[in-house]
């Protein structure tokens, strides 16, 4: 006891209490939303029957290539217990089961919450490819680390915590300047509301504010992103305030789109550099237990080896953006919007149940949940939810490569009225009986000016490019589906 007594002095920060508190609870709530997103939308992506099915997956690629549960058994039965215990446990953890068990316990179902989401990412293939699904993965693995409310934090991991947020921002901001010329010009914020992936309700209006404005915000995300995250590191009360400027700035980014739960976790990251003693005052524990100081030591010692990759990467002039070195997701490279696109394209999918197609065939939309379809339609706010499919439809749009593997799958479900995947999308134009022929349109959408918005309501305004896909049937119906 005396040795620990020695100990805990520079290995605990008892005045980040408060923050510990807020950042587990926050983060426990993002897994949450994590695992209803795959409780809700697995099935039919990556089921039995999904897009691009999982089982499959598994059976090509070896364990060490992507670990995970799911390599032992790969169902729709089985990945749905897991995705429900996952929302069962970090609802649990929310409302504060890991500090009314012992440190061991607390750890334990942390790591659980780790492995049952790796395991997801692991066989998700293309709809699990976006990089928060690595922050996530990251941040919660350094959670284990964390203690709980038997011993003061560990500012080993609460330094770990900071050196994920600078490598989150501070690569997010070079990705930007080394990339898309706009970033440099100021000027890629001209485009960005209205060709972002996920709009939301108020990036219409976002996308109208003064062009000074607009470069001011490109400015402001440069100090944000390439010199404010150095503060993170340096004394209080210097680093606190670093971490309120990047919180201020992610609440701006939160407000003008839908990017899933990517800035709820820089957010939540923040709080391990706010120091609340001077608020709170300093609160009492005993001497950390010396078996967690080993495996925290421990933990620090693997993070600091697997980090020379990222590094590297940081300071290369080829530098890669969300990309993970291992597959377990531990240290990651990060980034976003290396460059902007100017002109939004929208895949938009049609239906009829009419026998023969005509050139007076009358055509019924599909609408999405989250991607712009009906123009009259307000962009939703879904975000920290995650709508994959929705998602994979603005690549998709981007070039026809994105729809590869997928997109075929997903078309033939329609022409099947497949339940699982109609749970996917906003309305069904067939809720009867199925279409007998569907078609894919490619158009050119774009914000309306205020002028459009007070003389016709809508929110878009939409132009025909090209057909994205001929119209096509089941196979066996009609004399067969037609080429694709």
């Amino acid at each position: 006891m005396a040795a620990m007594e020695w100990f805990t002095p520079w290995f605990s920060a008892p005045g980040y209490e408060l923050s510990r508190l807020v950042l587990q609870r926050a983060l426990a709530a993002l897994y949450l939303v994590a695992f209803l997103s795959a409780a809700m939308q697995f099935r039919a992506l990556l089921g039995e029957r999904g897009l691009v099915p999982a089982a499959v997956f598994v059976r090509r690629v070896p364990f060490r290539a992507s670990p995970g549960l799911f390599h032992w058994r790969c169902d729709d039965r089985i990945t749905g217990v897991c995705a429900w215990v996952g929302v069962v446990l970090a609802a649990a953890v929310v409302v504060g089961a890991a500090d009314a068990v012992p440190l061991w316990a607390s750890m334990v179902m942390w790591a659980l919450l780790w492995f049952l989401y790796l395991s997801f990412v692991n066989v998700g293939q293309i709809f699990y490819s976006f990089g928060w699904e690595s922050l996530l993965l990251e941040a919660g693995f350094l959670a284990i680390f964390l203690g709980n409310a038997e011993t003061a934090p560990p500012v080993l991991t609460l330094w770990l915590m900071r050196w994920l947020l600078f490598r989150l921002e501070f690569g997010a901001g070079l990705i930007k300047w080394r990339g898309d010329e706009c970033w440099r010009k100021l000027t890629c914020l001209y485009y960005h509301h209205e060709t972002q992936p996920m709009p939301g309700p108020l990036s219409w209006y976002f996308h109208h504010l003064p062009k000074p404005l607009h470069r001011v915000e490109v400015a402001a995300n440069h100090v944000a992103q390439l010199i404010v995250p150095f503060g993170l590191f340096c004394p209080q009360p210097v680093a606190t305030v670093a971490a309120g400027l990047i919180i201020i700035t992610q609440l701006w980014l939160v407000l003008s789109g839908n990017f899933s739960w990517l800035n709820w976790v820089t957010i939540i990251l923040a709080f391990a550099a706010v120091d609340t003693s001077p608020l709170t005052g300093t609160p009492s524990f005993d001497p950390t237990p010396l078996w967690f100081a080993v495996v925290v030591c421990a933990a620090t010692a693997l993070i600091a080896v697997l980090s020379y990759w990222p590094a590297r990467n940081l300071l290369s002039r080829t530098q890669q953006m969300n990309r993970s070195f291992n597959p377990l997701h531990l240290v990651n490279t990060y980034g976003a919007f290396g460059s902007v696109t100017r002109v939004r394209q929208e895949i938009v999918l049609e239906g009829t149940d009419e026998e023969q197609v005509t050139p007076d065939t009358v055509w019924r939309e599909y609408e999405f949940k989250g991607k712009p379809g009906n123009v009259r339609r307000l962009p939703r706010q879904f975000a920290p939810y995650h709508l994959r499919l929705d998602w994979q439809m603005w690549f998709a749009a981007l070039s026809p490569a994105y729809a590869r593997g997928w997109f075929e799958p997903f078309v033939s479900r329609l022409l099947e009225n497949d339940p699982a995947t109609l749970r996917l999308l906003h309305t069904n134009p067939f809720p009867e009986q199925p279409p007998t022929h569907v078609r894919a349109l490619l158009y050119r959408y774009r914000f309306t000016t205020r002028e459009e918005r007070r003389e016709t309501g809508a929110w878009w305004h939409r132009t025909l490019v090209r057909e994205f896909l001929p119209p096509v049937e089941l196979s066996g119906q009609h004399g067969g589906r037609r080429p694709w």
